[in-house]
């Protein structure tokens, strides 16, 4: 009976509520600004528990609801503390800005990505690479910020981007990242390196200013006791009872749901922010807005895009042997929809159809571990570069992207419009680079 309940479609309609959050969320910030500043938490939390709601009441599933709060707890949790814990820590670079000082800076700030989160990381590191540009900064050192350290720099590890880390609570091993997407990682950070040297070249801001003063290429650092809450924070997230055997777990309908993992991460976030360095945090102008941004959508998110899942996953069954899933089919789509929405939940919605297409299904972690030790897990790779990669396409497309953007308005810079952002960057210097990810390795 449960079975048969857990395998129902729900109608198509109930898909509303999930394309109408995500239209507000790509529109909202840009058409009416003021009006959903004001009342995105209310919509968010009222759409998710209308779904939620509906499964309860009317299909009488409980079973994918709990499990979507549960994965939304265990995904805030991780960004939280790493939120917090970046924003405790001031880093002051006293050095000259050239282009090799912010080439080897974007490299190592991508590349601590896969370690505090693409969150963490643009947090941590987008006040010091505007303070190191504080003379010569243009739109373009933001942008080609957004790309490389939020969004492709976080592709290695399941700590690194949303996407990668709602792959790990399906099932994903940890390190499969790393090993299986270094090569497109290196290939995208290289080129776009490359393009980056060509814009610093043309930067002629230091000509007009005395830049005499003696640096003394040191690194100035407060809050570095918010290290030990990073690492705490990136260290628990291997405490899976799915891995793990003999943690503590809440047995689930044959599933191990983690808690203590997430108290940790809780309880790390809390003593952090309470015995946080103060001048760090006013220095950094610390405060909760773009987390609170951010859990407030992603609990709608969770929620409402539980018919989607389903749906997408019954035509996909209904299409197999069809249609031919292929790495190119995979990975524009994943990337075209992470482009114009939120990249986990569009990773989510197409890993739904491969899996579907290969007769398993999302929402059960051994069919996850069964696709993963089979012939076609080629096509998660193409998926997972396809949903990090197209995430800088526009400002949506990732979170950390609009705290980047409203770090650096806030610092006085003159960021492009949404519809600026794509046709003068993002169109022709990140969908080059890209195509060029897709010749090389998907085809």
């Amino acid at each position: 009976m449960l079975l048969s309940v857990l395998l129902q479609t729900p109608p198509v309609w109930v898909v509303i509520p999930f394309v109408l959050l995500l239209l507000l969320i790509a529109t909202g910030p840009v058409l009416f600004p003021k009006f959903w500043h004001h009342y995105y938490k209310a919509i968010s939390v009222v759409l998710g528990l209308l779904v939620g709601l509906f499964y309860l009441i009317q299909l009488k599933n409980f079973v994918l609801p709990i499990e979507a709060v549960a994965e939304f707890i265990s995904f805030i949790s991780l960004l939280t503390v790493l939120y917090i814990a970046s924003g405790g820590i001031y880093l002051f670079f006293d050095m000259e800005s050239k282009a090799q000082t912010n080439i080897i800076f974007l490299f190592l700030a991508a590349l601590a990505a896969n370690f505090i989160g693409t969150t963490g990381a643009s947090v941590l590191f987008i006040r010091p690479f505007m303070r190191l540009n504080r003379y010569r900064l243009q739109p373009y050192h933001i942008i080609f910020f957004i790309f490389m350290v939020s969004n492709v720099g976080g592709s290695l590890t399941p700590i690194g981007d949303p996407p990668l880390f709602m792959g790990f609570l399906k099932g994903v091993p940890f390190f499969w990242t790393l090993t299986n997407l270094w090569i497109p990682w290196l290939t995208a950070i290289v080129f776009l390196l490359c393009v980056f040297y060509f814009f610093e070249n043309k930067n002629k801001g230091l000509d007009e200013v005395d830049v005499s003063a003696h640096y003394s290429n040191k690194i100035i650092i407060n809050g570095k006791r918010n290290l030990i809450w990073l690492f705490v924070g990136v260290a628990s997230v291997l405490l899976d009872p799915n891995v793990i055997d003999g943690l503590p777990y809440l047995p689930f309908h044959g599933k191990k749901i983690s808690f203590v993992r997430e108290i940790i991460q809780l309880s790390a976030a809390f003593m952090c922010y309470k015995f946080s360095n103060q001048k760090a945090l006013q220095s950094n102008n610390f405060d909760f807005e773009p987390i609170k941004e951010v859990a407030f959508l992603f609990f709608g998110i969770f929620l409402t895009m539980m018919p989607a899942l389903q749906l997408l996953e019954a035509f996909a069954g209904a299409q197999k042997g069809q249609i031919a899933i292929t790495d190119t089919l995979v990975y524009w789509s994943s990337g075209i929809f992470s482009s114009v929405l939120d990249n986990a939940p569009s990773y989510l919605n197409v890993f739904a159809v491969v899996l579907s297409d290969a007769g398993l299904s999302l929402n059960n972690m051994a069919d996850v571990k069964q696709f993963m030790q089979s012939d076609r897990v080629h096509l998660l790779v193409s998926l997972s570069v396809g949903s990090v990669f197209f995430g800088a396409m526009t400002y949506i497309g990732n979170g950390p992207n609009f705290m980047v953007k409203s770090i650096a308005e806030q610092a006085g810079v003159k960021m492009p419009s949404f519809g600026k952002y794509i046709y003068k960057y993002s169109l022709p210097i990140l969908l080059p680079v890209l195509m060029l990810i897709w010749l090389l390795h998907f085809i």
